[in-house]
């Protein structure tokens, strides 16, 4: 590699050092007559042709970026062709729109040929692409995820492209505007035949070359070459400035800002505090993308909800349709009284917290919890003491862990005090500890916050620790919403006992009236309408399964051998095996003298166990009589 590399640069470069050996030795016949001014109409016309360039290809480059179709790949394509022209070619096809017998060229009286017009038109003919190309490759990196969190901060159409896309995409428009600069300032081609006078850097070099020969032409050639090189090496030493944003409310240090708490124990700021008035959320949303149709309804009694189920659910297209990032024609959404439904992103007062966190690269942290349109520098300094990342404001995205990165996101979101906070899986790619710390301390923040929250997860845990009513989704549709006890404690469906994790999920038969035949095992005492003979799904949790030594148990439940004990730190998850054939799953927390192949009576109260005569109907058990074996304390 440094071999085949070092061969194309010792090409390139031998030619510039042999200029200046010839140059240094001052050779004969060298003139420097009309240089000057050749070389100010070259570093003018190009400059003025890459102003031109920059502010109306950096639009058309953002356009091409957003949209497809054929018309706008047709655009692509005739923006890029005057890269496959011969330079030469581009004059003579300019030459029919601005030359002195055209329409334009009369309007104008002549003065778009043989002009410095002429030599700007010809240069940004053929320097165009190069922008526009680069440009466009640039807003197609930008993530979509950080307009839309732009977009529920509060940011509008405009205010995202130019604090948005603008900022991430300038390093390849910084490099698209250095290319065209340098193919304007080179340009001979087009600007021969549009523009012979003035003399242009490479005109000159061209006639002074046709006139005396070689040796007249390496000055100018030498000028070009130092000029270009100085160009290279500004942008190299000053690249940050160029397309940077000036400082704005919010961008103040937080060590600036005016201590609103005396310590994060302290009390919420007064605009928090006084809205604890946990505002509920009701929606009914409808949306379609392609084959896959959302139809989701929900009449909130409760501040916290969680929408729990598998991964294509329609989980994070729920969110997005309550955000307004899908349009205004998806359903209502009613927050506290307000209707969100028919409002912009931007005028919902919304909080985002996407899966991946959703930072601005460009960024420290201070300035995105800043962010915000109504983000108040008070608040976000309250919320970056009260999660802990006071001390990261100055860091940029790259520098901060995912823990860290989440802790901003949710930062950002509570900065702009929403009345509604939406978290979309935000703990899903995090290591196991810091996740639970997040868990933690989101479900303190909703106690001590007036804010209602949606919180989309796959992981029935979280699910039952971040809300009070839960909706299960799959496909698009709603299988069971309900409080987070009901909804737990009593599946509606084989499919929604799945997505909530439940271990012992069976098969079995009726075999009569409280009697279910189920792996070789006759259960007795479960109520249940269906007939004898009906083959059913039946579960029960783990945690609701009993474990006591066979001396202890008496005649109550069932007798059976204890397979395997795992023990995953906080309880021991223990595999046991009826006598018969029925293998179950039990949880304790106090199961230090349970071992494998040691006997046990297995308890399962008749209440806990939920029947159906097939999938997707709706529960068939009640409680009857007293459970088959006690209940010992920390099952």
């Amino acid at each position: 590699m440094p071999l085949l590399g070092g061969l194309l640069a010792l090409y390139l470069l031998v030619p510039v050092v042999v200029l200046l050996v010839h140059l240094a030795g001052g050779g004969r016949g060298m003139s420097t007559d009309g240089l000057a001014s050749a070389t100010w109409v070259s570093l003018l016309t190009a400059t003025i042709a890459t102003a031109v360039v920059g502010v109306l290809g950096i639009p058309l480059a953002w356009l091409l970026a957003q949209n497809r179709g054929p018309v706008w790949d047709a655009v692509g394509v005739a923006v890029q062709l005057p890269l496959a022209l011969p330079p030469l070619m581009g004059g003579i096809l300019l030459i029919q729109i601005v030359g002195p017998y055209t329409f334009l060229g009369r309007l104008f009286g002549g003065g778009l040929t043989d002009t410095k017009a002429a030599i700007i038109l010809a240069q940004t003919f053929v320097a165009a692409p190069f922008l526009v190309i680069s440009a466009r490759s640039a807003f197609g990196t930008v993530d979509p995820g950080l307009n839309e969190v732009a977009a529920t901060l509060g940011h509008g159409g405009w205010s995202r492209f130019r604090r948005v896309s603008l900022p991430v995409a300038a390093p390849g428009i910084r490099a698209g505007l250095l290319l065209t600069w340098l193919r304007a300032f080179g340009e001979f081609g087009a600007t021969i035949i549009l523009a012979y006078h003035p003399y242009s850097l490479p005109v000159f070099t061209f006639v002074q070359f046709s006139s005396t020969g070689l040796p007249s032409a390496l000055p100018p050639t030498g000028v070009a070459i130092g000029a270009a090189a100085v160009v290279l090496a500004l942008t190299g030493w000053w690249p940050g400035r160029l397309l940077g944003g000036r400082r704005r409310r919010g961008s103040v240090p937080p060590e600036q800002v005016v201590e609103v708490l005396p310590g994060p124990e302290a009390a919420l700021p007064p605009p928090l505090a006084a809205r604890a008035d946990h505002g509920r959320l009701s929606f009914d949303l409808r949306d379609r993308i392609g084959k896959f149709g959302l139809h989701l309804a929900h009449q909130g009694h409760a501040p916290h909800l969680a929408i729990l189920g598998p991964s294509g659910a329609g989980k994070s297209l729920t969110l997005r349709c309550l955000a307004g990032l899908r349009g205004r024609d998806t359903g209502t959404v009613r927050v506290a009284g307000r209707e969100l439904g028919r409002l912009l992103p931007e005028q919902r007062r919304i909080g985002w917290v996407p899966q991946d966190a959703g930072l601005l690269p460009h960024l420290n942290v201070w300035q995105q919890v800043t962010f915000g349109v109504s983000a108040d520098p008070g608040v976000a300094h309250h919320w970056l003491v009260r999660l802990g990342i006071a001390e990261l404001s100055r860091r940029r995205p790259h520098e901060l862990s995912g823990g860290q990165r989440q802790r901003v996101a949710l930062a950002r979101a509570l900065a702009c005090e929403p009345d509604l906070l939406l978290l979309d899986e935000p703990f899903s790619s995090l290591d196991a500890p810091v996740r639970d710390e997040l868990r933690r301390e989101l479900r303190r923040l909703q106690r001590e916050v007036g804010i209602a929250t949606v919180v989309v997860t796959h992981d029935p845990e979280e699910a039952a620790l971040l809300a009070e009513e839960v909706i299960v989704l799959a496909e698009g549709r709603v299988r069971q919403a309900g409080t987070r006890a009901a909804v737990f404690e009593r599946p509606a469906s084989p499919e929604v006992a799945r997505l909530l994790r439940i271990d012992n999920l069976k098969s079995g038969r009726i075999l009569g009236p409280g009697r279910i035949h189920t792996e070789g095992v006759e259960l007795v005492g479960i109520a249940s309408r269906a007939e004898a003979g009906t083959e059913v799904m039946w579960c029960v949790r783990a945690e609701h399964v009993s474990l006591l030594p066979l001396a202890e148990g008496g005649s109550d439940g069932y007798p059976g051998s204890i397979s395997e004990v795992f023990d995953l730190g906080v309880w021991r998850e223990v595999t046991v095996r009826l006598d018969g054939g029925l293998t179950l799953t039990a949880r304790t927390v106090d199961g230090r003298d349970l071992a494998p192949g040691r006997r046990c009576r297995v308890g399962l109260p008749p209440g806990d166990i939920t029947v159906w005569a097939h999938a997707g109907e709706a529960t068939l058990t009640a409680p009857a009589g007293p459970p088959l074996a006690p209940q010992p304390g920390g099952r």
